[in-house]
């Protein structure tokens, strides 16, 4: 995501002065309410487990969750790319391409 991005989701929340509004608590329940309203696009969907005729919900839905966690990350003064990058390298640790590669398991089955 690029800086201009981020700083369109802060100025948007600045310019209706909802920071005050914008703990880590309620923040991380509206990440999981947003993540919620995504899972529900595909709920009693049986078989059906591509997005191509629910897509536009999907994105829409998908960018709820991210403009949530930009927030988040703003309120916990965390950088975004810093965490992302670390969690990455913790993931190469737990999932090694030669035990991961095409395999579902969890890291701790590998």
């Amino acid at each position: 995501m690029t800086k201009e991005t981020v700083d369109q989701i802060l100025k948007f929340r600045d310019d209706r002065n909802w920071k005050q509004f914008h703990n880590p608590k309620d923040l991380a329940i509206s990440i999981s309410l947003e993540a919620a309203e995504l899972l529900e696009v595909f709920q009693w969907s049986a078989e059906d487990t591509v997005c191509e005729k629910k897509i536009e919900k999907v994105k829409e839905e998908l960018a709820d969750v991210i403009n949530y966690c930009v927030l988040m990350a703003d309120a916990c003064d965390l950088d975004m790319d810093e965490i992302v990058q670390a969690k990455i390298k913790v993931n190469n640790q737990k999932y090694p391409v030669d035990k991961a590669y095409g395999n579902k398991e969890k890291y701790n089955e590998l």
